[in-house]
């Protein structure tokens, strides 16, 4: 198992509040996000799908996270959010 940090962009989290603010079931977002940072901190190389070159994405509903992951810093970067 490798651990990573996962780090939050600017916009990503933007999007995160925006989707949290006009959420009917705002527990489900948060749910939600920290789902996404569990499974990001574990193995995230091998997590979510491939979109193209160096960028990913995972759904943890009703979140669809777009990511990238630094294995030589152990650092994952979630780039953008979305509701699914």
């Amino acid at each position: 198992m490798i651990r990573y940090t996962v780090v939050w962009e600017e916009d990503a989290l933007d999007e995160l509040a925006e989707i949290w603010m006009t959420a009917v079931d705002r527990s489900a977002v948060s749910s939600a996000s920290d789902g996404i940072d569990a499974k990001l901190a574990e193995d995230a190389h091998l997590k979510g799908a491939s979109v193209h070159e160096g960028l990913r994405s995972l759904i943890s509903p009703p979140l669809r996270a777009h990511f990238s992951v630094r294995q030589a810093d152990r650092v994952v970067e979630v780039l953008r959010v979305d509701r699914i």
